[in-house]
């Protein structure tokens, strides 16, 4: 089984969406998802800088769109009726669109609604992310614990994110666990926290409104890597995932119980291909990084059938 995984927030970079531009059609969908999403999509994906695009309101619907263009371009070069789908935190909107759950203008909508609510919730204090690369992880759990941080993505690979204030993260930063490093995120609070549990309400209200279907494909959540055959569901835990850990590492378990062939991470790719490299070893990948990676991509859909 191929693997399509959509990556979340921290991918973005500025101007990325510029080659994107050039596919016939990608102006007109961009258009569209903006005005689904209350994001100028084009503008942020184009020429807004660093620091703009950081914004948790802007990052997180441009990720969306650019995984769902993808998406699109990628299925109009190869038969992705087998395929799996799994999203890295926000990325789970774009998944949950790929498999059918969600339509794309209702994805677009409800990360629009998420994106603001967790931005308004991040400003109620200063918190941030900051990635654990290497160590034990028992000890280095037990290291985050010990600083009142919280594991808030279990990415294997031999990374977990910690989430929690800032003051709390830089005595992490000092004091890391024996064997690793601790790496700052370039995003706007602690996101899968309790810091992030005034966003819940604000996104429930929204997702009574959309239209929920079974999952075409296999779809795996990151609340505890399982699969996922009720839409309902799926709906249920995207609204709980803003304040509850992402569980990538169990993600990656389920594909491998799956029998996966080979993983194509969407743009704004690389994150999840970077982590695949060390914790599914020996299972090739794509990052579809840029129009010019969908050749790729497609050639591996087509050599895993």
């Amino acid at each position: 089984m191929i693997v399509i995984a959509c990556p979340g927030q921290g991918s973005q970079s500025p101007g990325f969406l510029n080659e994107w531009l050039e596919l016939p059609g990608a102006r007109e969908f961009l258009g569209e998802a903006s005005e689904r999403s209350g994001v100028d999509l084009i503008q942020h994906g184009t020429v807004s800088d660093a620091d703009t695009i950081r914004d948790t309101a802007v990052a997180q619907p441009l990720i969306v769109a650019a995984s769902l263009l993808a998406w699109r371009e990628l299925s109009a070069r190869a038969v992705l009726a087998e395929a799996g789908v799994a999203g890295h935190s926000v990325g789970e909107f774009a998944a949950a669109a790929a498999a059918g759950v969600l339509s794309e203008g209702d994805a677009l909508h409800l990360v629009g609604v998420r994106g603001r609510a967790m931005a308004a919730a991040a400003a109620q204090a200063r918190t941030g992310m900051s990635a654990v690369v290497g160590g034990v992880e028992a000890d280095v759990l037990a290291k985050i614990a010990e600083h009142r941080l919280t594991p808030a993505n279990r990415n294997g690979g031999g990374q977990i994110v910690a989430a929690g204030a800032l003051d709390a993260l830089a005595a992490l930063a000092e004091d890391a666990p024996r064997g690793a490093r601790v790496i700052p995120l370039q995003v706007a609070g602690a996101f899968h926290t309790e810091y992030m549990s005034s966003a819940i309400p604000v996104l429930r209200e929204a997702a009574g409104t959309v239209a929920v279907s079974a999952p075409k494909r296999a779809l795996w959540t990151n609340a505890d890597g399982s699969r996922i055959s009720d839409g309902g569901r799926l709906v249920e835990l995207l609204v709980s995932q803003i304040a509850s850990p992402v569980r990538w590492d169990a993600c990656m378990e389920g594909f491998q119980q799956a029998g996966i062939a080979g993983l194509i991470e969407l743009a704004p790719a690389g994150a999840l291909t970077g982590i695949a490299k060390r914790a599914l070893k020996g299972v090739p990948s794509v990052a579809i990084k840029s129009p010019s990676d969908l050749e790729a991509a497609a050639a591996l859909v087509a050599e895993a059938a």
